[in-house]
């Protein structure tokens, strides 16, 4: 019998629910699409790894890290590039950290990452957004009675990098293992048979996540993916990086899918 594991990325409140902090358009129905496919499939799914997105409100992407030269926070979606930094249109509210930032900058270019967005403080450590949304929970706690236990994941604890892939930070720190790549997560999804992927957003979390994964598996292996493709929403106004994602992988050998016909045949 095939080992389908799935891997279900960031499927919290403060994304999947219209009162979140950081709600996806459309990710309430993907998450409602989710949980029918996991009760449905409940009994084939090997395992299931779910990431959590896990900041403090002091975070490196939220408005408080960051000061314009009146002393004003930015307003969330505003993007910080390398030259904002070395022309002092942004720098960190704590003084010292006026380097780092400079270097972080640089480092987010040379790893070939996004330039760093502001976004509402969202999936706060122990607060409600950052809970898993409900058709999701209840899927999972179903799955559990019956079959195994929930892989949590979490990532994005460290204040000073930002953390959209479950499998590295976009900048890690050695010094911090919660930021490097996990090994551990890596091997797991490898030994699947089929591995489904689904989630917010898959224009940042989703596609870093999967990019980053395939980074370290042989060709033949990526066609083990499969992107459940109405289960998934990107973040409004990056669309585009959404399509640009899913085009690249489907010409490395990801499949997609519609949640209703996956696996429907078996």
């Amino acid at each position: 019998m095939e080992k389908i594991v799935l891997l279900i990325v960031d499927p919290q409140n403060d994304f999947c629910h219209p009162e979140g902090a950081l709600y996806v358009p459309g990710a309430e129905r993907d998450a409602r699409r989710l949980g029918r496919l996991i009760t449905r499939l409940r009994e084939r799914i090997a395992k299931i790894h779910v990431t959590l997105d896990t900041h403090h409100y002091m975070d490196i992407a939220h408005p408080v890290f960051w000061l314009d030269k009146d002393g004003q926070h930015p307003p969330p979606f505003t993007i910080i590039t390398e030259g904002d930094i070395e022309k002092g249109i942004w720098r960190p509210a704590n003084p010292s950290l006026g380097e780092y930032v400079s270097t972080y900058a640089r480092r987010l270019r040379e790893n070939d990452r996004y330039d760093l967005c502001v976004w509402p403080p969202h999936t706060i450590i122990g607060s409600w957004g950052h809970n898993v949304v409900k058709p999701v929970y209840e899927a999972l706690v179903q799955w559990e009675e019956s079959v195994g236990i929930v892989d949590f994941v979490t990532k994005g604890v460290n204040f000073l990098t930002e953390h959209y892939s479950a499998i590295q930070a976009d900048v890690p720190d050695p010094a911090d293992p919660s930021t490097m790549p996990n090994r551990r997560l890596i091997e797991k999804l490898r030994q699947a048979d089929v591995m489904a992927v689904a989630g917010e957003a898959l224009s940042h979390c989703v596609a870093n996540t999967v990019r980053d994964f395939i980074r370290q598996c042989k060709d033949e292996e990526v066609a083990r993916l499969v992107l459940v493709e109405d289960a998934t929403s990107p973040v409004k106004g990056f669309e585009e990086v959404a399509r640009d994602f899913v085009d690249e992988m489907r010409g490395r050998g990801m499949r997609t899918v519609k949640a209703e016909d996956f696996l429907k045949e078996a």
